[in-house]
């Protein structure tokens, strides 16, 4: 069944963020903060590690070698800048204040914050992409099963720390994965190599700030930062390398 992966992945972050709701119940207000930073500390670790394995390579003789430092600051100062005229984070932010609204949580705090987190460290990522590909056109939905494992821990704990906001995240997981499973064989001939690596580097870049933003508050506008995801992928097609 073609898009059986983004199914298992939504119903995985509303399953996990439940339970987490129901856990961060029976504990305090500190200890939810604690949770909170373990959580950050976490995601940082994640977005270091995921951004050096595209970073780092071994040379000759075993010489360790890295790259890709012209491309993150280009994708990021320049998405940055778009994303900041566009203002992103806004739009995020106004839809999150509806679902809000809608969904009878005016009084909570947290919510806001709990969507944006947990959106951003759930869908930016090239797991995303390459599973919603192979299951629109394979139907193999084996690296999307594998994410999904992954989410359902992850927000999990994120909702024992930020509440009912987290679980909303399963939205704009559905519409972009659900969106690159529909639109699959267009975005295949995009998706090279190349693009796919410089996409993971760049996006792991962004969950590393999302981490930043859990540990210390709100420090990065991350839904500004999005634009550089698709310059990206677009800086594999140039005639020369930013990497």
């Amino acid at each position: 069944m073609y898009g059986l992966g983004t199914i298992i992945n939504t119903a995985a972050i509303v399953v996990g963020g439940i339970l987490g709701m129901l856990f961060g119940k029976l504990i305090s207000e500190r200890h939810r903060d604690t949770l909170c930073k373990a959580c950050g500390v976490s995601v940082l670790f994640i977005g270091t590690a995921g951004a050096l394995k595209g970073m780092l390579s071994v040379g000759e003789g075993g010489k360790l070698m890295s790259g890709g430092d012209l491309l993150i600051v280009a994708c990021l100062a320049l998405g940055a800048l778009i994303g900041e005229l566009i203002n992103i984070e806004g739009g995020f932010e106004r839809f999150g204040g509806w679902l809000k609204k809608k969904t009878g949580n005016s009084k909570d705090g947290s919510f806001i914050d709990g969507f944006l987190n947990a959106s951003f460290t759930v869908c930016i990522g090239a797991m995303a992409i390459v599973g919603s590909i192979n299951d629109g056109i394979y139907g193999d939905y084996t690296i999307l099963l594998t994410k999904s494992i992954l989410d359902f821990i992850i927000i999990m704990i994120m909702a024992a720390s930020l509440g009912k906001g987290t679980v909303f995240s399963a939205i704009p997981v559905a519409l972009l994965q659900g969106g690159v499973t529909l639109l699959s064989r267009l975005i295949l001939p995009i998706m090279t190599e190349g693009a796919l690596h410089n996409l993971s580097v760049v996006g792991n870049v962004l969950i590393f700030c999302v981490g930043i933003n859990l540990v210390w508050g709100k420090k990065i506008r991350v839904a500004n930062l999005l634009p550089a995801v698709i310059l990206a992928v677009a800086a594999a097609f140039l005639p020369f390398e930013l990497f």
